[in-house]
């Protein structure tokens, strides 16, 4: 059977413009969900179909290093003063589910979620739905290095809702991160980190400090989250980006827990279709935070996929080759229409 390239050849199609032409194609079209507001545990119909899933690992898979930092603490603005947070040494080893009841961290909390409509099953406020996952929670606050406090919990009491408030006391920076099934449309599972002081149009791992990337690989490990899964930011500008895997699961910190280079590799790839689709959903709903809409994969997609994968079936290094394609695609979409901009500083 002819290649692809020889195909083009022989139609005297210049190769080049038509990888271009579907490279930069759009990526789908959205339907919107009927049911709305309704029960996360129900959906009328069969959602329709999608782009084949990146294969999906389980919880003890290997866990990756933590990207080499691009951190800049200039992107976290009105930095909490230390006297602030001192009050949050009491509650080193208390239940999380009774720090949240506190007041002085009840403020604090407020100070860090931003304030946009997220669902969780429905449409609640991002609080609002911390809240119900902290709740209860006999999960310890940890802190390490005297400096970094986790308060977590994973008491959702459906579809496996799970999270955390991530506090550096010395730099005075805060994050959070949320983990569900969403059964919405959206890319499932998900976890999505968050903070007001961020007002970035788009971010990866490394872009956040090097302690909460270790502190969220633990905290997954922990409470059984994939290590390769859709991962989205939402900050001050109130929009829900992607949270690029920018991470390398074939740089373990220590080598001899290294998995087989061909399971890093594919777990790489699937990190990079993950973020593809996550990428490819965003666009389609405008970035909302309680976006309910599912995603449907059009012909032009789908045609590059069967590109990517033909070009790099005949290449030295099949997985390395789609992993950058991939990537490359991503970015695409993400600069397509990109989300717009606060300047620092701005409210």
């Amino acid at each position: 059977m002819p290649s692809f390239r020889a195909c083009l050849r022989k139609l005297k199609i210049s190769y080049f413009p038509v990888f271009t032409a579907l490279f930069l194609m759009p990526t789908g079209i959205l339907l919107s969900n009927a049911a709305g507001h309704g029960s996360a545990n129900t959906q009328e119909g069969a959602p329709p179909p999608q782009s084949p899933e990146p294969r999906r690992q389980e919880p003890q898979a290997q866990q990756p290093q933590a990207p080499v930092s691009k951190y800049d603490k200039a992107i976290f603005l009105n930095a909490i003063p230390n006297d602030q947070l001192a009050f949050l040494n009491q509650f080193v080893g208390m239940p999380s589910g009774d720090v949240v009841r506190d007041k002085q961290f009840r403020k604090l909390m407020k100070s860090v979620i931003p304030d946009p409509m997220f669902h969780y099953g429905w449409d609640m406020p991002l609080a609002n739905a911390l809240d119900i996952v902290l709740k209860g929670s006999p999960q310890p606050v940890q802190m390490r290095d005297g400096r970094y406090v986790m308060v977590s919990g994973r008491s959702g009491p459906y579809l496996a809702g799970r999270g955390f408030i991530w506090i550096d006391m010395h730099d005075g920076v805060a994050l959070g991160g949320f983990y569900f099934h969403p059964t919405n449309g959206e890319p499932t599972p998900s976890v999505t980190v968050f903070s007001r002081q961020v007002k970035e149009e788009s971010i990866g791992l490394s872009q956040l400090p090097p302690t909460f990337a270790e502190d969220l690989s633990r905290w997954s490990r922990e409470l059984n989250v994939p290590p390769v899964t859709t991962r989205y930011f939402i900050g001050g500008i109130s929009k829900k980006i992607l949270l690029e895997h920018d991470e390398d699961y074939c740089a373990p910190l220590d080598e001899a827990t290294a998995p087989p280079e061909n399971d890093c590799e594919q777990m790489n790839a699937d990190a990079a279709d993950v973020d593809m689709n996550a990428a490819s959903y965003l666009d389609q709903t405008h970035y909302a935070t309680n976006a309910t809409a599912w995603m449907i994969t059009a012909p032009d997609q789908i045609a590059w996929i069967q590109l990517r994968d033909n070009t790099c079936r005949v290449g030295p290094n099949p997985l390395g080759c789609h992993i950058r394609m991939t990537r490359e695609r991503t970015h695409v979409i993400i600069r397509r229409n990109p989300v717009p901009h606060l300047p620092h500083g701005s409210s």
